[in-house]
């Protein structure tokens, strides 16, 4: 008996070292789905309503918390190794540099005023 526990673990060791990751059951995906659905006519919605400044950062939460579905679930990421949230989290941190930057250029452009003027 405890021999083919022990063939039975060896296998799925094997089978873990081939590449085969987490199965996610279809239940997840299509609720994952509904979510992204849901979350979509919630963007959908907010660009409907004048919620003035606070327009662009919910349509963004919104963004994030989609984006953030897509990475987990669809890509697998949530099931992954640590390496893999490395790399995802380097790209988040490149990314949050690239709009600091950005932002920074965009609100520092009136300060010199115009050239020739």
């Amino acid at each position: 008996m405890a021999a083919a526990s022990h063939s039975t673990a060896a296998r799925a060791s094997a089978h873990a070292a081939h590449g085969a990751g987490h199965v996610v059951s279809l239940k997840v995906y299509f609720a994952i789905f509904a979510a992204l659905m849901v979350l979509t006519a919630v963007t959908v919605g907010v660009a409907y309503v004048d919620l003035g400044v606070m327009n662009t950062f919910v349509a963004l939460a919104v963004a994030v918390t989609k984006a953030t579905l897509v990475i987990l679930f669809f890509m697998h990421v949530k099931y992954s190794t640590k390496l893999t949230w490395l790399v995802v989290a380097s790209g988040f941190f490149f990314l949050a540099i690239m709009i600091a930057f950005t932002l920074a250029d965009f609100v520092s452009r009136g300060w010199l005023g115009t050239p020739g003027s």
